[in-house]
């Protein structure tokens, strides 16, 4: 018998990931506020009503709808299913979805690691919890590529959002840094600038730059607060440049004492 999976909110992710599990013979029935169908789903009126006779809910709505989509699941819900909330909310979020969840039904938390599309169903998940191996016995005969992160619900979601804190950051540097590029009129230069000193990261870079931001706090919050009234005068809102000028004057105060 083909899994009986059941997907709440059927936006981008929902949608390509409900799509795979069509393809890949899994009897899947959904819901959407929005009224969202995709081919192959059976749509069903409410939460409710979506997972009443599904073994596996994943709730792929947004961190803000993530408590109100389970309490409407739950006169649906029965003993033993497995719920997967899917969204990137914080681990106290996620936490609250178990506990609101009772004994009755497994969550577990699932990080999705990559964009969902050009991959939909075999988006790298990391999910914990402890219905996790469940969850991945379910979902990896189907395509699935699930990793289990030994822990609680929370663990899973928390190191992405940890690793979102270097990436999406550097991200926003990059954009910061460029847009005061444009404006003095050297973006092609500090595009290549940014590109080689990022080819040349090892494993080494990691211990440089802990180590040299702590050794020279002083100097380099000097230098950020300079680069700061440079980002102003260009007319560039000095986001993350001013973000680090604090964080370094903050380190030098400290070694200093007079934090």
């Amino acid at each position: 018998m083909s899994a009986r999976i059941a997907l709440l909110g059927l936006g981008e992710a929902g949608a390509l990931i409900a799509a795979d599990l069509v393809a890949a013979g899994a009897d899947v029935r959904g819901y959407d506020p929005k009224g969202v169908a995709v081919e192959g789903v059976q749509a069903r009126g409410s939460e409710a009503e979506a997972v009443a006779d599904a073994e596996l809910v994943l709730s792929v709505n947004s961190s803000h709808d993530a408590l109100t989509a389970l309490t409407n699941a739950l006169p649906g819900l029965r003993p033993g299913t497995v719920w997967g909330e899917l969204n990137t909310a914080s681990p106290g979020v996620k936490a609250a979805v178990a506990e609101a969840a009772g004994e009755g039904v497994d969550v577990v938390d699932v990080a999705l690691m990559a964009p969902v599309p050009g991959k939909g169903l075999r988006t790298p998940m990391l999910v914990s919890g402890p219905a996790a191996q469940r969850y991945a016995d379910l979902l990896s005969p189907l395509g699935a590529e699930v990793t289990v992160q030994p822990g609680p619900v929370g663990e899973a979601i928390s190191r992405k959002l940890l690793r979102s804190v270097f990436y999406k950051g550097l991200a926003a540097a990059v954009v910061e840094a460029l847009a005061a590029g444009e404006a003095a009129g050297c973006a092609d230069w500090l595009r290549g600038n940014i590109s080689a000193e990022l080819a040349g990261f090892d494993d080494r870079t990691i211990d440089r730059l802990v180590e040299g931001t702590h050794r020279h706090a002083r100097r380099r919050a000097d230098e950020m607060a300079a680069a700061t009234e440079q980002l102003g005068e260009l007319g560039v809102t000095p986001r993350v440049a001013a973000a680090a000028r604090d964080l370094l004057a903050e380190l030098r105060d400290a070694q200093e004492g007079t934090a």
